[in-house]
Order: structure tokens, then C-alpha cells, then sequence
């Protein structure tokens, strides 16, 4: 093996952090699981205030997947927030080993990532976008620049480069052992051969953790066993969705080149060759994820299982092997000194699942970090504020174990765990959907839908229509960041919308229902607007402690005693979370979504479609916006709202799954003669952009507050509620940024999310959502400018794909700026 990869096996100390003292009776939180990740939590825990914590080790520390970890950091990741702190983990490296006087053995050499065609060079240039109002140092670079850096590389194999002078690698082990060291001069405890054989809940929500050495009593335990993650959660009957995956790695032996280069070689990423390398002593070390992954142990890992490594499999990666030799030729001419093979857990979307578990209390997971040494010192931080400050510093919904559900099964999380491995290195467009783990939860109308033409996705693991092709075999169209195939059918859809009559499924939409006495008390506490009477409907938004955005919902009140709160379908579980935190006594909460499913009819003829199959008056003055009833539609019960998100007058129609089928009928023939058509998701995105309304976890997200969003005008600050405090301070103070609405001069492109906006050549915000306004015939975005740049008519550019575009602040929506139609 390479030196520093036995080094750092062999300098395990054999220690438990305790200086011999006995397993305390109490704590604060224990942590399970002695990786970087575990290590991490319990260094911040203990750095900013929470000194009685301890962290539980089976075996040694760094036993499951981070002594083998090949090491290698780097800022660049899918989610701008999760880069954000890769960059603070790297740059934490340097405190931990000056607090623990434990080295990490880190090289901050710089690195690249190597785009061999345009497609790769056009990802690239959105993640520079990304970088530039992230203010991360991060530039393109010519092929010839790659080689005068790292002349092992044959630069004629590229287009581009984008150079990020923050990357390197560091030695795993050492890092690990760094937290733990400096953890303990904080304060914290760490034990080893000290395995959880037990985790049980008392009554008072505190948890026994039983080990060898006796049990210990904590307020909170953090699940982060890493290969072991889905056996500690088991104990609680918890199944996480991860799956641990083999990766292969190898280290060369001594290359002349290497060894005779003045300083150490920069590391890398090519995207095509899926692959990673780095400079190892006087070798290479380079990694790939090949196409076809391997998962490891899906029954269960063995809890004997160590320090050890699995059979490596070079016909596996041969292909990989054969492209890197071409494009790194120095490693094909020298002899392999180690083949690494070591299993290591991997998320259904790549990213890591953590926070406090739905349903569970006072139980914490960090989970499926597959990036340990990039994100473990991130994790730790928004871990450590969760549970102190009960709530992170940044939004890090792509982190939040409440991102999946009950959908989530342990054979489901295998199959897009493996997908998710196998494209480590490949890009996913904008208008892409994913193949494996589908049909996973469907509606009683996706057979229909399909046999009209729908185009699927899945959200929170429920299928719904995108777009509408002429028939299931044209419903396809091709990975792009340009405008794709269906423009043209989403234009349709939308004209039918604007000027007769659509209707799309609405069964992603979340649903949540109280009931008792103290209901409303309790909605007008946690809820910042208006909570409405019986019969009506009102829009408010959710605020943390801090006053920032936690939702935006629809309340619909049903009874005196009775509400039910429509919002975000992905946020479903991290609402459910969030409502029985501090439930009432005199209040029942259920997360009904999966019992209500329906369809929106929206479009100047939607009233009288809507009328043909019920008894009830619907006319504008029987009817009026914003109201509710618990009626029958196309001879079926159901919660009938009048609201729309498409920006005309509308309807949602909320039934019971048994009954969305014989509803979908009715609808379809009555609006046969009225130009009825289905439409989707696109559509929908299309139609609200032209009102200027924003989207939860785009628009509107943990990091904004209701002033910076413009979801003040919903408040009601006659009333107190969680979060005042906080915003009156903002609102005081004045936003330093707002979210704006703007039209884009650009033509075959629109901006998807994260663009760059730039003023004389300055970033002063980013896209948070966009595409074309198929009625406005007009590209559009919304998204956060500083305050000075968010007048109506302000002139800014943003950038998409590398050019810069015109772009003016809207001073009101392009589309029914008053509202009428919705009203009418």
C-alpha cells in the first residue's frame, strides 16, 4: 500500500479519548459513530457550548469508510449552499489541527474540472456563474494552462477548464482524529470498543444508548454510523434509504515527473472519464465510479466488519482504466502499487440525509455523507446550530433527511443509491428526468394521463404530468440546456389555460389537517397571516424563530374546530416535523396528503365547466374568490377551493383518492366542447411566472425572511406569532436584498436556477427560478438582488451559460397585474 495510506491505518492510536474515565451515566447528546462525520458533530457541538456530549465507537475510530477514503477535497457540488460549506470544511481543516496539534496532513494545491466537449464546457460555465455571487475564487483556464500546471496531462484531450484554487487533499485518518482531538479539548468525550447494542425512548423523550460498558442516558442521540447507519436506525425501527456501494481507487507506483516536479501537482476531476486524481508521494492516486455500480451488503452490514478492504475488480473499470491512460499517460506507464476497493454509503440523490427525523424525537441522523472530507466539517456545523439554536445559519434543504418519506424503502434507496453512484460525474439537465426507482407512488389517473401524452417526473416519489405530447410515444424529448421539444406543447397548454379551459392533477400538493379546540389558537401562533373563518381561504407564511421562511400555505378553515393547510408537496415531512414540535394538547395534526389527491380546473371557461357537473350555485356572486366548500363535483364529495396558481380564475377540486378517477371523467366530457385540455407541471411554472410568484425551496427557502421575500404583505402584525420579534427587526432595519421579477433579452435559452446577476460587470444576486412566459412570450427569472439594484426598470444582466444577457427589474406582473381574472 502507499505510504501515507498505510500510515494512516497503522497511526490508529489506540485510545478512547477519556484518559480511562468510565462511561458518564448522562449526556447531553451521544453520538453513534466514530467517522469524520460523528467526529465533526461532536467537535461543534462541544466548540460552541454543549461540553456534555459524547460519541460512542464500535471499534476504533475512522473503522468503517474513513480510513480508506482517498482524501480528496473540493468545493464544487450540485447545491449552492452544500458548496458553501464544503468551502467552510476546508477551510476549517487548518483550526482543528491547530486546536488538536494533531496534523491532517492537508495540501491546498488547487484543482480543475476538465471538460472534454462543449456540453461538459457549458456545466462548467454554470457552476462558474454559481461561484461568482457565491464569492468562491474560481476561473477557467486554457488546456495548455492545464498542462504547464500538471504536466502529466495531455491537454489535447479538452475544451475547458475551471480552476478553484481552495481544492487539494488531506490525510483521512488525520483529519478524523483531528476532530475528535480537538472535540475533546472542548470538552466533549469520545469512547471506543464501546459499540450501541440499544437505543430506547423513555416517556419523557430522553433515550437509554446500551453499550458494553453500561448505559448511558441523552436528551438527544445523532445517528452517524456510516456503513452501519442502517443498523443503528433499525434499533428504532427506523430504515434510512442509504446503501453502501464498492468504489475502487488505485495509487501508481513512483512516477519520474512527479517526483522531479518542483511543487505538488494540482488535483482533478474529468467529468467524461469519470474520474478523479491527485498526486499520492511521488505517484498518482486516481479513482473512478464506473457505470455499473456495485452495492455492498444490502442486507445489512456485518457488524465484525473493520479495517478491511474488499477484492478489488479491474474488469469492472478496465474502460475507465483505458480512457485514463489516454488522457493521463504517465499512469499508464508505470506498475500499480495498491488496488483499493472499500465500500462507502451513498444517498438516492447523492447528497447527505440529516436533522431531526420526522416522527422521531430528540432523534438526529447524519447520514449517507459520501463526501466526508469535503462536507463533514459543514455537516457538523448546520448539525450543531440545528440542535442549539434550532435552526441552521443556511437553508440545507438539500441535506434534510424530511426530503424523502415513507416512499423512501430500503430497496427503493438501493436502486437510486446505485443510480445516483453511477452518475457521480454526470451531469443532469435541466429538463431531465431520472430512469431508475420510477412509478414508485402513483394516482389513479397515471395510466390515463400517460395514454394522453404525458411526459412524468417524480416529486417526494410521486409520479405527475411535466407535459403533454400527442400520444405516449411523442412524449420524449432530449437532455438539454436549451430550449427542448416540448416549448411548442407546453405553448399549448398554456393558450388553453389563458383562453378556455385546463386542468392539471394537483395530488403533489401537501395537505395537512388539524383539529380540537386550540386549533386556531395554535394556526395563529405558528402561522405569521391571517387565519381565515369558516368557509374561507388565506395565503401566510410560516417564519422560524429567526424570522426566516419556513412555508407558504393556503389555510382553508373547514369548522371553528376544523383546518386544513395546503403547501409545498416536498416539504411535506419537514412541515410535519415542524407542526408536532410543540403541538397542543387540545390539537390533532395529521400529514394528510396521501388521502386527498384531485385536479385544478383553471381558465375563463372553468366556471361553467365546473358548474355542468355540480348542483350547487358556483356563479361569481354564489362563489366568491377565496372561498371554500365541502361539496360534490362530478357526482363525488370533495373540498372545493377557489384559488388558482395559474393566474386565472380557477378551481382546486380535492377528493379522496377512490374517487379521482370518476372525477377525471367527469371533467373530460363536460369540457369536451369547451377546449378542455390537460396540462403540467411546465405549464403551471410558466403561467405563475408571469404573475410573479415565487416557488418553495426556489423562491422562497430558509435563507430569505418575509421582507426580502415580499411575503410581508400576508402578514398579520396585529397578532403574535413565531417569528415577529425577528421580522419587525428586519422590516425595521430595511432588507439589504429583495426577490424581483424580470424579463430576459435572450432567444433559444432561459435561465433554470443559480444564474449570476450582474451589474456593470459586478454580481449583486443570483436566479432563483425561471424559464419562458409562453403568453408574454417573454424569457423571464425571479430572483435576489441587493435593495439598491430592485427598483422597476433597474437594467441588469444575467448570465447564462457563460454570455452575458439584458435583463429588467418588472415593477408589477407582465400578466393581469390587478388580478381580475382570478377574481372574475
Amino acid at each position: 500500500m502507499s505510504d501515507q495510506f498505510t500510515q494512516s491505518t497503522l497511526n490508529i492510536h489506540k485510545e478512547d479519548g477519556t484518559g480511562g474515565k468510565p462511561l458518564p451515566s448522562h449526556a447531553k447528546v451521544v453520538v453513534i459513530g466514530g467517522g469524520v462525520v460523528g467526529c465533526s458533530i461532536l467537535f461543534h457541538l462541544a466548540k460552541f457550548g454543549w461540553k456534555d456530549v459524547v460519541l460512542l465507537e464500535r471499534d476504533e475510530l475512522t473503522s468503517g469508510s474513513s480510513w480508506h477514503a482517498a482524501g480528496q477535497i473540493h468545493t464544487i457540488s450540485s447545491d449552492p449552499n452544500i458548496s458553501r460549506l464544503q468551502s467552510y470544511t476546508i477551510d476549517l481543516y487548518k483550526e482543528i489541527e491547530e486546536t488538536s496539534g494533531h496534523s491532517v496532513g492537508l495540501h491546498i494545491t488547487g484543482g480543475f474540472y476538465l471538460a472534454s466537449n462543449k456540453t461538459w464546457y457549458d456545466y462548467l460555465k454554470r457552476e462558474r456563474s454559481k461561484a461568482r455571487y457565491m464569492g468562491l475564487n474560481q476561473e477557467f483556464i486554457s488546456p495548455a494552462e492545464v498542462a504547464e500546471r500538471h504536466p502529466l496531462i495531455d491537454p489535447k484531450h479538452y475544451y475547458a477548464a475551471l480552476w478553484d484554487d481552495q481544492d487539494g487533499d488531506l490525510d483521512p485518518s488525520g483529519a478524523t482524529y483531528a476532530f475528535a482531538k480537538a472535540a475533546k479539548v472542548h470538552g466533549a468525550q469520545y469512547f471506543t470498543h464501546c459499540g450501541v447494542t440499544a437505543t430506547t425512548q423513555r416517556p419523557d423523550g430522553s433515550w437509554d444508548v446500551t453499550t458494553p460498558k453500561g448505559v448511558i442516558n441523552a436528551e438527544h442521540i445523532v445517528n452517524c454510523g456510516g456503513l452501519w447507519a442502517r443498523e443503528v436506525g433499525h434499533m428504532q425501527g427506523l430504515n434510512l434509504p442509504v446503501q453502501p456501494m464498492e468504489h475502487h481507487y488505485l495509487i501508481t507506483e513512483k512516477i519520474d515527473a512527479v517526483a522531479a516536479h518542483p511543487t505538488r501537482l494540482p488535483a482533478g476531476i474529468d467529468y467524461e472519464a469519470n474520474i478523479y486524481f491527485r498526486q499520492e508521494r511521488q505517484g498518482m492516486l486516481l479513482g473512478t465510479y464506473e457505470p455499473k455500480g456495485t452495492p455492498w451488503k444490502v442486507g445489512g452490514t456485518p457488524w465484525d466488519f473493520g479495517h478491511e478492504l474488499l477484492q478489488p475488480d479491474l474488469d469492472r473499470i478496465a474502460d475507465r482504466l483505458e480512457m485514463s491512460f489516454e488522457r493521463i499517460p504517465a499512469i499508464g506507464e508505470v506498475g500499480i502499487k495498491d488496488m483499493i476497493n472499500g465500500p462507502f454509503t451513498f444517498g438516492p440523490d447523492g447528497n447527505p440525509m440529516i436533522g431531526p427525523v420526522p416522527g422521531m424525537k430528540n432523534y438526529w441522523c447524519a447520514v449517507g455523507v459520501m463526501a466526508g472530507f469535503c462536507q463533514g466539517g459543514g455537516v457538523g456545523l448546520t448539525m450543531a446550530e440545528w440542535m442549539i439554536d434550532g435552526e441552521p445559519s443556511i437553508d440545507v434543504w438539500a441535506m434534510d433527511v424530511a426530503r424523502f418519506g415513507d416512499f423512501a424503502t430500503p430497496d427503493w434507496g438501493t436502486v437510486k443509491s446505485t443510480e445516483n453512484y453511477e452518475r457521480r460525474f454526470v451531469m443532469t439537465f435541466p429538463n431531465e428526468t431520472l430512469p431508475k426507482g420510477r412509478m414508485q407512488k402513483t394516482t389513479a389517473l397515471y395510466d390515463r394521463l400517460v395514454a394522453r401524452g404525458a411526459r412524468m417526473g417524480q416529486g417526494f416519489g410521486l409520479e405527475n404530468a411535466l407535459w403533454f405530447g400527442d400520444g405516449p410515444e411523442d412524449a420524449h424529448e432530449e437532455p438539454t440546456f436549451e430550449r427542448n421539444r416540448s416549448h411548442e406543447y407546453v405553448a399549448r397548454e398554456v393558450q388553453a389555460v389563458r383562453e378556455a379551459v385546463g386542468g392539471i392533477e394537483i395530488a403533489n400538493f401537501a395537505k395537512h389537517e388539524f383539529k380540537g379546540p386550540g386549533a386556531r389558537a395554535c394556526l395563529d401562533r405558528i402561522l405569521a397571516g391571517y387565519v381565515p373563518k369558516p368557509g374561507r381561504l388565506t395565503l401566510t407564511p410560516m417564519l422560524t424563530p429567526k424570522g426566516k421562511l419556513y412555508g407558504d400555505l393556503t389555510v382553508a378553515c373547514l369548522g371553528e374546530q376544523h383546518f386544513m393547510l395546503f403547501g409545498s408537496g416536498a416539504m411535506q415531512e419537514a412541515h410535519r416535523r415542524w407542526f408536532e414540535k410543540n403541538l397542543p394538547a387540545d390539537v390533532t395534526y395529521a400529514n394528510v396528503s396521501d388521502d386527498w389527491h384531485g385536479i385544478a380546473l383553471s381558465g375563463p371557461k372553468s366556471r361553467d365547466l365546473l358548474q355542468r357537473i355540480m348542483r350547487e350555485d358556483v356563479s361569481a356572486e354564489a362563489f366568491k374568490f377565496r372561498d371554500l366548500r365541502q361539496t360534490f363535483v362530478g357526482g363525488v364529495p370533495v373540498i372545493l377551493n377557489r384559488i388558482s396558481f395559474s393566474g386565472e380564475l380557477g378551481y382546486e377540486i380535492y377528493c379522496k383518492p377512490q374517487y379521482l378517477l370518476r372525477l377525471a371523467e367527469a371533467i373530460e366530457e363536460a369540457g369536451a366542447d369547451q377546449g378542455y385540455r390537460w396540462y403540467g407541471a411546465r405549464a403551471l411554472m410558466s403561467m405563475r411566472l408571469e404573475k410573479g410568484w415565487g416557488v418553495w425551496t426556489l423562491d422562497f427557502r430558509p435563507d430569505f425572511d418575509a421582507v426580502e421575500s415580499g411575503m410581508d404583505v400576508f402578514i398579520n402584525w396585529k397578532k403574535d406569532f413565531v417569528g415577529k420579534d425577528a421580522t419587525l427587526a428586519a422590516r425595521e432595519a430595511g432588507p439589504k436584498q429583495k426577490l424581483v421579477t424580470m424579463t430576459i433579452d435572450v432567444d433559444g435559452i432561459d435561465v433554470s436556477n443559480d444564474e449570476a446577476i450582474l451589474k456593470d460587470g459586478k454580481a449583486v444576486g443570483y436566479v432563483s427560478s425561471g424559464g419562458y412566459a409562453h403568453h408574454a412570450q417573454s424569457s423571464m427569472a425571479m430572483g435576489y438582488v441587493s435593495t439598491e439594484h430592485a427598483a422597476p426598470g433597474t437594467q441588469l444582466q444575467v448570465e447564462i451559460l457563460g454570455e452575458m444577457y439584458d435583463a429588467e427589474v418588472l415593477g408589477a406582473p407582465i400578466y393581469d397585474a390587478n388580478g381580475a381574472n382570478m377574481r372574475a
